[in-house]
């Protein structure tokens, strides 16, 4: 049975933030196959079927379930001036009780990068994770070598924690990650990544 996603919408000054919808596969095809070179570096193997029309449906089926069952938060990122699709950030791994915590995944299609909307939109998921969600901490890792996603990371508050050893498969290797979080209610100091 399908079941429509509960409401999520984020606005932005320059950016609306909402579940992927059906409607928006020619858009997220065109600039996944545009990006593709430009995201591999940083991204898990495409699975056989990712830019293919069952696959998105595969995907808006998992943002509705996500967002309803409360385990994750998958959102489009459009820019509000002219409608286009930019990229996506997903609050995941939702833990409720004495954790509270959630991690965070984003993505920006290569045209759109290095104009500050990623810093936009993290920022305000973020907001949103502590206000409406009532989350106390969001975690992030990337590659050691991602400086513009370590950049992006550092600008919207989050702070170095350490090292994941072997922590995912990105382009089809076991890589090492660098470890971010935001806290809610932040006690700490300046950190400097090591």
């Amino acid at each position: 049975m399908f079941r429509r996603a509960k409401t999520v919408r984020i606005d932005t000054p320059r950016l609306l933030l909402r579940p992927l919808g059906h409607a928006d596969f020619p858009a997220w095809r065109e600039l996944r196959l545009a990006s593709r070179d430009f995201l591999a570096p940083w991204e898990p193997t495409w699975a056989a079927d990712h830019l293919e029309r069952k696959g998105f449906t595969n995907r808006v089926n998992w943002v509705n379930r996500s967002i309803n069952n409360g385990s994750a938060v998958p959102l489009a990122i459009i820019r509000r001036l002219d409608n286009v699709l930019l990229g996506a950030i997903t609050l995941d791994n939702i833990r409720r009780g004495p954790a509270q915590s959630a991690t965070v995944g984003y993505w920006i299609g290569e045209p759109y990068a290095r104009h500050g909307y990623m810093r936009e939109a993290l920022s305000a998921v973020v907001d949103y994770a502590f206000r409406e969600l009532d989350l106390s901490r969001i975690e992030a890792g990337c590659l050691p070598e991602n400086a513009a996603s370590r950049g992006v990371l550092e600008k919207c508050g989050f702070k170095y924690e350490g090292v994941a050893q072997s922590y995912l498969q990105i382009n089809a290797r076991w890589r090492t990650h660098v470890l971010y979080a935001a806290l809610r209610f932040d006690r700490r100091g300046r950190t400097d990544a090591g």
